[in-house]
């Protein structure tokens, strides 16, 4: 698909990159505006969903709700696992009991609808199908290509592309992650590092059923996560394993044949779900934590992994871009409505006021957690799982912390409360 041409007078939102978030804030201004608003993607790969193959994602209940108002929910909900309850527990490798010190996912304990799960695990290729299908189909086009160089000219964002076009917007989103150029390119600092961990991802299939639950284990070397998927493969049923480990550890780790690396997986699995296969992966991911001093610049707004970074010990990843476009379209939105220019600073100052604290917080949040559990000193130890204990039979504080798991509470953008734009 090439990029649009807008008509007279009407606008033109820019997006450089493909991923998740840039589909649903796509699919969101477009599905607003209609043509009165061109909106056109750009992505080397095409926004090639297969890139996603073997990944999936938590996805909170405020993101379903996006979803669900977006008319994509019905379409994947049939690929997507409720996560009825979450189970936490703290120990080293060689431990033979793991006891349970945070359980939290029940009706109540938060302001979810009663009998809505928070969060539904969800396989990336076909969310990502959907998505890309519902832009089609709402009229977003899309451009195969990179941007070489954005030039701000005035009223109007110049994007030159690798294929030699040159396209004109009000506004370019910088979706091109965590190490986006175009943020370098606008002299946006970014504070953060890299952990001294690698994730490490797969699926496997089991003899057993889940039952929706998810299990995250801490241990030393990082947490080690069980989540469920819809039921499928060789053996019945499905989870997807989300692995940290020392980075110094892992080529040792991995190296060895898929039985080698399925009886790694097994150590550390400790559930009851009887015979295990290892049906994809493993793939490995350096793990970081970042985040951008600023969220725009002239006519540039930075979304998703070129805004922040943050480690996956709380699955939030996916969550935060879809809120970041959740909030851009909000924002993007009410500036065309008022005849206002949606590229304009004070529209991208209130975009970077709705999302900067929340993202600050969360990678505050994950990089303190796992600083906290990725240490087996004894007195640390016996002191988290103490505060553990103490959350989950304080009502209130718990109410509070899943209420952020989920995605729920009522600072979120409107999509994300499940309202229309």
């Amino acid at each position: 698909m090439t990029a649009e041409t807008p008509r007279p007078g009407s606008r033109r939102l820019l997006i450089a990159g493909g991923g998740l978030p840039s589909l649903a804030l796509a699919l969101a201004v477009k599905q607003a505006h209609g043509p009165a608003l061109a909106v056109t993607v750009i992505d080397p790969s095409g926004a090639d969903s297969a890139r996603h193959r073997g990944r999936a994602y938590a996805l909170a209940a405020g993101g379903r709700r996006m979803l669900d108002r977006l008319g994509v929910w019905d379409r994947v909900s049939g690929t997507a696992e409720p996560i009825t309850a979450m189970v936490i527990s703290d120990s080293r490798l060689a431990d033979p009991v793991r006891p349970t010190f945070l359980t939290f996912g029940q009706d109540g304990e938060d302001d979810r609808d009663e009998g809505e799960p928070f969060a539904h695990m969800i396989e990336a290729e076909p969310l990502a199908e959907t998505l890309l299908r519902a832009c089609r189909e709402a009229g977003v086009a899309l451009v195969t290509s990179g941007v070489v160089r954005a030039t701000p000219e005035g009223a109007a964002i110049h994007a030159e592309l690798t294929t030699g076009e040159r396209l004109r917007g009000d506004l370019l989103v910088a979706a091109d992650g965590a190490r986006s150029r175009l943020r370098e390119a606008a002299r946006i600092g970014w504070v953060g590092g890299s952990y001294p961990q690698v994730g490490i991802v797969a699926t496997i299939g089991h003899a057993r059923p889940h039952g929706g639950r998810a299990f995250e284990h801490f241990l030393p070397a990082g947490p080690f996560a069980i989540l469920p998927l819809r039921d499928g493969g060789v053996l019945g049923h499905r989870s997807s394993i989300v692995w940290t480990e020392r980075a110094d550890a892992v080529d040792a780790l991995l190296a060895g044949e898929p039985d080698e690396v399925l009886a790694e997986i097994e150590r550390r699995f400790t559930l009851d779900l009887g015979p295990l296969s290892l049906e994809h992966g493993p793939s490995r991911h350096p793990l970081a934590v970042g985040l951008a001093r600023r969220f725009y610049a002239e006519r540039l707004a930075l979304l998703g992994d070129a805004a922040h970074v943050v480690h996956p010990i709380a699955g939030q990843g996916l969550n935060l871009g879809l809120a970041d476009a959740a909030a851009l379209a909000e924002a993007v939105t009410g500036a065309l409505r008022l005849g206002l220019d949606p590229g304009g600073p004070d529209i991208l100052r209130d975009y970077e006021r709705a999302r900067r604290f929340d993202s600050f917080a969360m990678a505050a949040v994950t990089d303190g957690l796992n600083r906290l559990f990725s240490n087996d000193a004894l007195p640390l130890r016996l002191a988290r799982d103490l505060g553990l204990g103490i959350v989950d039979r304080l009502p209130g504080l718990k109410r509070f912390f899943i209420g952020e798991a989920a995605a729920a509470r009522g600072s979120r953008p409107r999509l994300m409360r499940g309202e229309a734009l």
